[in-house]
């Protein structure tokens, strides 16, 4: 590995874009690699055995590309596989976590909203979550199912989104919630309609940043950090429908976004 090589980040669909987002910000010289893995998304009504063959397979195709690292952009993903990512390959793989920690020292009812999906919600790594930073803090479990379906079809502001975040925040409203975390990396892409319905007084917790952040703090550990002054790439794959990815890219990242189709070695 040197500082030349990408960097690869992989999530189940669109979602992990909002996570390839600060990294752009973070590391603006980096070179990025991304796969968006729709022919299984939405990963949270999917079965652990899937979600984990698909993880080693996609990162076992990142690191054929020479990435560096490994940026599991998923909530659901890394409670199911990053531990064995992590056993299987030499490059550092940075993944999500729900930000219950910076949520629990942040709300001031001392109540707070966890929106994920349901396979996030009920994995053992969200369950020591809870245990480390629920004692004084009650934090309520909200799954979510539908919104990521929303994102994937680039459907961000109608009613029928709407309707959906109405029904799953406004109970956690009702119970006192001040504060709400992101446990997805779809729901980003929703953020406006969230603090509509929330209102303004309740701080909405993103952990992208957070997650650029230490990629850049491992990057410059190993010594693989780029800085040569020039702007980073970025080169993009999916194993869904090329077409349906490169305009959903034309609207969550830039127009003219070139997408492959991930080999087909790599799609079972």
């Amino acid at each position: 590995m040197t500082a030349q090589d990408p960097i690869g980040v992989f999530d189940s669909g669109v979602g992990g874009l909002s996570v390839l987002r600060e990294i752009r910000r973070e590391l603006p010289g980096e070179h990025l690699l991304y796969v968006a893995d729709s022919r299984y998304a939405p990963y949270g009504e999917q079965s652990e055995e899937v979600i984990a063959r698909r993880a080693l397979a996609i990162t076992t195709f990142l690191v054929g590309q020479s990435a560096k690292a490994i940026v599991v952009a998923c909530n659901t993903a890394t409670g199911v596989a990053v531990d064995t990512l992590r056993s299987r390959f030499s490059v550092p793989v940075v993944a999500m976590e729900p930000a219950v920690k910076p949520a629990a020292q942040l709300s001031r009812s001392a109540v707070v909203g966890v929106l994920a999906t349901s396979q996030t919600l009920s994995g053992p790594k969200f369950s020591k979550l809870l245990d480390a930073y629920g004692a004084h803090v009650k934090i309520l479990l909200q799954p979510c199912p539908g919104l990521v379906e929303q994102v994937e079809k680039g459907d961000l502001s109608s009613q029928a989104t709407r309707s959906l975040v109405e029904r799953y925040v406004v109970p956690l409203l009702e119970q006192g919630a001040d504060t709400l975390v992101l446990g997805c990396t779809h729901y980003p892409f929703v953020t406006p309609v969230i603090q509509a319905v929330a209102g303004p007084s309740v701080a909405i917790i993103d952990p992208s940043a957070a997650v650029a952040r230490e990629l850049g703090r491992r990057l410059q550990a190993g010594d693989l950090l780029l800085q040569n002054g020039r702007a980073g790439t970025e080169r993009f794959w999916t194993s869904g429908e090329v077409a349906k990815i490169r305009a959903l890219l034309g609207q969550f990242w830039t127009d003219g976004a070139d997408v492959q189709s991930l080999p087909s070695s790599f799609l079972s």
